[in-house]
């Protein structure tokens, strides 16, 4: 089964500091990632930048609409107003299949802010003990995953660690 993760750096720059330990990660065999996105929002930036991550994942097995969606609903859809409410309500529904509901997106649009990044990860495969040993020391705060609750319990320790650093 794929887990999708979302995680949340403090800078603008931190999600591709983490992509480059997942990409070290997917070629050392520990991880397979199938698809993903990042979210970077400069400092005074009036919108988030965000791209795909077609050269990991290859077609990507959610899709780039999939991503498209998902980021309209959390950084645009406040600025379009009702006029869409209708389609909202069914990408809503949509997104609730892989696990993303209303407290999700809330959540990233509450904490992905300007002068923060997000790497959001379809993966699988993963071996624990070597992903939690790459990312030890790496500031960042788990806003969402669908991992079991002893390994999204682990997964947050790591990133938990380095806060304490």
């Amino acid at each position: 089964m794929a887990t999708l993760t979302a995680v949340k750096f403090p800078t603008p720059s931190g999600a591709d500091a983490a992509l480059t330990i997942l990409e070290r990660l997917q070629r050392e065999g520990s991880i397979t990632v199938h698809d993903g996105a990042i979210v970077s929002w400069a400092d005074g930036a009036k919108k988030p930048k965000t791209r795909q991550l077609n050269h990991l994942a290859g077609a990507g097995a959610l899709g780039g609409g999939f991503w498209g969606l998902l980021f309209g609903l959390i950084f645009f859809i406040p600025l379009l107003g009702l006029l869409v409410g209708a389609a909202v309500g069914a990408a809503s529904a949509s997104m609730a299949d892989v696990g993303i509901d209303d407290d999700f997106i809330k959540e990233v649009r509450d904490k992905v802010t300007p002068g923060t990044s997000a790497l959001f990860a379809l993966t699988s495969d993963g071996v624990p003990d070597k992903v939690a040993a790459a990312f030890q020391g790496v500031e960042g705060e788990v806003l969402h995953t669908n991992l079991s609750s002893e390994q999204e319990k682990q997964l947050r320790e790591v990133f938990d660690e380095a806060h304490a650093v």
